[in-house]
């Protein structure tokens, strides 16, 4: 089942954050700050975040906004797996959510970026394996030879946005 995020998911989600061993302390630190605003400022509409759960136990979560400044754009901030579920579908239940909330919403494009670091090559691979194209590459973006890389996918949409 995927539900929106509630308040009691806050311990549960940041356990499951810190055992991401991919995500350096200050990604954790961001992935954690939009947790806390996706539960605690209900006024904001950037941030909306659904959990995986399972048998009573979130196994991940996904954090998706529409950007700012577009008509029909929406961002996939976070798409996170708990490591014991990795590799089993949990992902990708989780991004075609995410999918059907842009789309619900009007939404044209929705955007992912990621790292091109050697740690995040199924996280690229997962995207692509799910119909993503690279729209945008800028080179030692993060740091020096780690490279932004922009995911995207058009999401093909009956009505007109």
């Amino acid at each position: 089942m995927i539900r929106k995020v509630v308040k009691e998911d806050y311990d549960s989600l940041v356990t499951i954050i810190n055992s991401i061993d991919i995500f350096s302390g200050e990604e954790k630190d961001v992935a954690i700050e939009l947790i806390n605003e996706s539960i605690f400022n209900n006024e904001q509409d950037y941030y909306n975040t659904y959990v995986f759960v399972e048998k009573n136990i979130i196994l991940g979560y996904h954090c998706i906004g529409k950007r700012s400044l577009t008509d029909a754009v929406y961002d996939l901030y976070w798409i996170v797996v708990s490591p014991s579920v990795q590799s089993k579908g949990v992902g990708q239940k989780l991004l075609e959510h995410a999918e059907k909330f842009a789309r619900e919403k009007g939404g044209r494009w929705v955007l992912a970026e990621t790292s091109s670091s050697e740690n995040y090559f199924r996280t690229r691979n997962f995207y692509l394996r799910n119909n993503y194209t690279i729209v945008s590459q800028i080179n030692d973006f993060y740091k020096m030879k780690d490279n932004l890389i922009v995911f995207g996918k058009y999401l093909n949409n009956t009505k007109e946005p």
